[in-house]
């Protein structure tokens, strides 16, 4: 039975190429018994931005990005004992393009509303912007990151979410301003030469590429460990550890913090960093979907078993394909 299963999830990711205004469907089922299985896979396709046409029809564009997330998440179904199969769908008969469009469009525009009651409430709190500023920003915050993950799944843009964001824009204004980040001076890279570096185990896109950067352009002998707390081999350079100087700043995340503190000024590895703040981050600052692929690569990677140190060993490899690539075009 479970072979069988499998084969059903094989034919999934044997599609033919993509197609103009094309989409990918999700059908699976699972035990009756497993209902916080079914729960969790849920809250996932929501998170996704998943539209759903029956009660387990997934509907999402045929993009690379949704095309990944849906292999993983089929790949979860068949493990867990149920069934999925994954597809790619040009036409749906008596549903024009248009009207799935508008389907999104509604979907998204209810989650969209859902932020209008609590920013109204906040524009005319005029009591906490003068007697507590940072409560205002919080709060602002908080709104304003639940209106970025829905923008995030807005796949076609719609109308709402212009309204909201000019709400936030007026938001915005009334608060405090923000301070503009501090420049740092350049560093040497013959400083750091023959260093240990340490970050945290089971590396994933940033950690990984920041040491293949550190290794190529910073230091060629650079050696690295893998501990929770830097404290744990305090002769080490930590990175992407949690208040370090070599970690995420502002909207940077490590790769591109480096690259900024040492003056690296490579074209090719400037779309490394694009990829990689994508990936991690999740904002879609450069729109580089390319990166997501490369982020399942490591946690694939994770999940065979393989060493801290074998992950980086790959991963090396990976960035360094990834830069000639990039150095040729």
């Amino acid at each position: 039975m479970k072979r069988g299963k499998s084969q059903v999830l094989l034919k999934a990711t044997a599609m033919s190429s993509k197609a103009s205004g094309s989409w990918l469907f999700l059908f699976f089922n699972l035990p009756a018994k497993q209902s916080s299985d079914r729960v969790k896979f849920w809250r996932r396709l929501k998170k996704f931005g998943t539209i759903q046409l029956k009660n387990s029809t997934y509907v999402l564009p045929d993009e690379p990005v949704h095309y990944e997330r849906f292999q993983w998440i089929a790949k979860e179904i068949v493990d867990a004992g149920g069934e999925a199969t994954l597809v790619r769908v040009n036409d749906i008969e008596g549903m024009p393009y248009s009207a799935v469009v508008a389907l999104f469009n509604e979907v998204r525009s209810r989650d969209y509303d859902e932020l209008v009651e609590p920013l109204n409430l906040l524009i005319k709190d005029t009591k906490t912007r003068k007697e507590s500023p940072g409560s205002f920003a919080n709060q602002l915050q908080k709104l304003r990151q639940r209106f970025q993950e829905i923008r995030d799944i807005d796949y076609f843009e719609s109308s709402r979410g212009e309204d909201l964001h000019r709400m936030i824009q007026k938001a915005e204004s009334l608060g405090p301003s923000r301070k503009r980040p501090e420049t740092k001076e350049q560093l040497r890279t013959e400083d750091y030469r023959g260093k240990v570096w340490i970050t945290r185990p089971r590396p994933e896109i940033d950690r990984v590429g920041s040491a293949w950067l550190i290794r190529k352009f910073i230091d060629a002998g650079a050696k690295f460990v893998f501990a929770n707390s830097p404290s744990e081999t305090p002769e080490a350079i930590p990175y992407d550890m949690f208040e370090v100087e070599f970690s995420h700043h502002g909207d940077c995340c490590t790769f591109e913090t480096l690259i900024e503190r040492f003056g690296i000024r490579d074209r090719a590895v400037r779309r490394i960093a694009e990829l990689i703040h994508d990936a991690d981050l999740e904002d879609d600052k450069f729109h580089r979907l390319e990166g997501f692929g490369v982020e399942q690569i490591f946690k694939g990677l994770a999940k065979q078993g393989l060493t801290d140190h074998e992950i980086l060993s790959k991963g090396f490899e990976c960035f360094e394909a990834l830069y000639a690539q990039f150095k040729r075009s």
